[in-house]
């Protein structure tokens, strides 16, 4: 609760970073470089899938739908941070900050549940081999994705509403972007409604995709298990762990951010936190995916072949 008297708020500052004078230029030249890389490396995977039929499968159907919501995601944050570094002026609107935060919530949590939905798509490859296509028929598949987006939509609309129909007592933002708990620091009261669904909807998000993902993975590694062949075991194990490191990552980083008590909540730590999963995540995930996956080499140099091969 921000100390103070209830003020009409039309645009909120943003407090970026404690960045030493003359550093900016170095801060935006590194964010820069990391936003590009990140979003040539997503469209590179999305551009192999699209021109590659080897890749028409399950598995990289949710992976070009994870790298699409990877550049939006990261589009959200990043482009604005860049511009405040460079800028004196570091506003943004009150519906601007709403929008954002609605954006934010959803592209998050539809890399939650899509990566509990890939977590369930390798337990049906590994556990069920001989029923894995009729088990994620393109039905399933579009099924699957249809209900990551109606529970995030939903999700975001909920924190989104909630939030900015709080009177605000402040409207300095101690973070580089509108995120829920430097937005409740500045309210006049927070009502007992707001910490439900911080705590309710975003751990049912959180908590219930992780739990699902560990289960999942436990009936997987029983099964990889019980292979007799080395190279099978190993085989089946590189699958998985591309997907269970991007899991860490995300999950790691995000369950300390929402999930952690009150008291222990630094909004200067958060921002550092924040970084990890908004922008470093984004940066690291296709390189994971795609260090020791030789389908998505095979193809990508294909498609390169085909592009430089002499036409006749």
């Amino acid at each position: 609760m921000h100390p103070g008297n209830e003020t009409t708020v039309t645009e909120f500052i943003l407090v970026v970073f404690t960045v030493i004078p003359g550093l900016e230029y170095l801060f935006f030249t590194l964010f820069l470089i990391i936003y590009v890389i990140t979003v040539l490396r997503n469209t590179s995977f999305i551009f192999a899938y699209s021109l590659c039929s080897d890749l028409h499968t399950p598995k990289y159907f949710y992976l070009t739908n994870f790298s699409f919501f990877e550049i939006c995601y990261v589009s959200i944050t990043v482009p604005k941070l860049l511009s405040d570094l460079l800028t004196e002026s570091k506003t943004i609107s009150f519906y601007g900050c709403a929008a954002q935060m609605y954006c934010f919530f959803l592209l998050g949590g539809l890399e939650c549940c899509m990566l509990a939905v890939m977590a369930y798509d390798r337990y049906n490859a590994i556990c069920n081999p001989l029923l894995y296509q009729t088990i994620m028929s393109k039905r399933v598949c579009g099924q699957l994705l249809a209900g990551t987006w109606i529970i995030s939509v939903i999700n975001s609309l909920i924190h989104t509403i909630l939030t900015f129909t709080l009177p605000f007592c402040s409207n300095m933002i101690n973070h580089f972007f509108c995120d829920i708990p430097p937005l409740l620091k500045l309210a006049c009261r927070v009502s007992i409604m707001n910490e439900i669904a911080l705590f309710a909807i975003a751990g049912f998000i959180i908590t219930g995709s992780c739990v699902f993902i560990v289960i999942s993975y436990l009936r997987v590694i029983a099964t990889i298990l019980g292979i007799h062949s080395t190279s099978g075991r190993r085989k089946a194990f590189s699958t998985c762990s591309s997907h269970l490191t991007a899991v860490t990552i995300y999950y790691g980083s995000g369950a300390f951010m929402y999930l952690r008590p009150k008291p222990n909540q630094s909004l200067d730590q958060d921002r550092q936190i924040a970084l990890m999963y908004t922008v470093i995540a984004p940066l690291l995930n296709p390189l994971i995916y795609t260090l020791r996956n030789g389908d998505f080499k095979l193809a990508f140099r294909k498609i390169i072949q085909h592009m430089f091969s002499p036409k006749f």
